[in-house]
């Protein structure tokens, strides 16, 4: 089932990236001959006017053959007002970064989608564990309390309340909490300690020694409140992917982190059947992801291409067909090293977890 349900996610992203290219090819009016779902062999097919429907084998990728587009292609005299390569600059990068932008703009849909309709699982208040010797507890907070608010500022879900305390830069805090019937309050001092955020790096932060119990409700809401919420979760999640990206680079997080199809597959699986809503958050972060490494400026990525006709803009006139060949071949290079790289990972994963 986990094959099932990465085909699923997959198959949504390379059609919305494909659709991308394909709806503003055809507004500028390039004739379009192909657009395939996966590479290679092809499985199905259906001719529709001028351009061949595909669904291909390989379902990593896909793409849209459009008129004039590629090297040393010939183009007729009669094709030429509909060949990619005749059209102006401007319209070649817009066909080109529709791609990765439909991308992100179908993560965006997603949580818009999940804040308004399926609803948010969100963690209360209630105190699972106290831990010893820490401030919480020397203040005789307990487990099975439910915080209710912080200096004076009502909280009912467990983040509202951990953020308060993190942003409060260790300075005291007076916590109102429901004890069977009983309202009671606590002063305490928070002390800071050392852990590690999602991109691993160290950072400091004033914490009161409580664990959540693990409570959790669905949250739901109304239409301008989703839009609002769903906006900063799809710019959290491509500023943490383009900050993952820089790290790597800079080699603080390990290149081990990279996975590849089989991790996909894996996760995939996970997520389907932690529910609906896991599932399209995950399909959303793979949008997102996408998106933003099609946009990166390496030859044979959107990124590159753009980059190339970003240059032509600048310039006047494009670069040399020798220049684009030498950087298509080192982009190709580092593709398929990284591929490779992936693949690695996720095999010394499996073992390691079978070990």
């Amino acid at each position: 089932m986990s094959i099932f349900w990465a085909i699923i996610a997959l198959g949504a992203l390379i059609f919305i990236h494909e659709l991308g290219h394909f709806l503003f090819a055809k507004t500028f009016k390039v004739g379009v001959e192909k657009f395939s779902l996966g590479f290679g062999p092809k499985l199905l097919s259906k001719q529709v006017g001028e351009t061949e429907y595909l669904l291909s084998a390989l379902p990593l990728g896909g793409y849209v053959k459009m008129v004039g587009e590629g090297e040393d292609v010939e183009v007729s005299e009669e094709d030429r007002k509909r060949s990619f390569a005749d059209k102006p600059v401007l319209q070649r990068i817009v066909i080109v970064a529709a791609g990765p932008i439909f991308n992100l703009l179908f993560a965006y849909v997603i949580f818009i989608v999940i804040y308004m309709f399926l609803g948010v699982p969100a963690v209360t208040t209630k105190v699972g564990e106290v831990l010893p010797d820490k401030p919480a507890a020397r203040a005789g907070i307990k487990t099975g309390d439910a915080i209710k608010s912080v200096n004076g500022r009502p909280v009912t879900r467990w983040d509202e309340f951990a953020k308060i305390i993190f942003d409060g830069k260790a300075v005291p805090v007076q916590l109102e909490v429901q004890r069977g019937t009983s309202l009671l309050k606590f002063t305490m001092v928070p002390e800071t300690t050392t852990s590690k955020n999602l991109l691993g790096e160290k950072v400091i932060r004033p914490v009161i020694g409580v664990v959540a119990a693990g409570e959790t409700v669905t949250d739901h809401f109304p239409p301008g409140e989703a839009i609002v919420k769903g906006s900063a979760q799809c710019w959290n999640v491509i500023e943490l992917t383009v900050l993952s990206l820089v790290r790597l680079v800079e080699r603080a997080i390990p290149l081990d982190n990279i996975g590849g199809p089989i991790m996909i597959v894996k996760m995939a699986g996970e997520q389907a059947a932690a529910g609906g809503v896991s599932f399209l958050a995950f399909v959303a972060l793979l949008s997102v992801n996408l998106g933003v490494l099609n946009l990166l400026p390496v030859p044979i990525l959107d990124g590159g291409h753009l980059a190339f006709f970003f240059i032509e803009l600048v310039t006047g006139k494009p670069l040399s067909k020798r220049t684009r060949e030498i950087a298509q071949q080192v982009g190709l290079v580092l593709l398929i090293s990284l591929m490779m790289l992936a693949f690695y990972n996720d095999i010394a994963r499996m073992i390691a977890s079978k070990a």
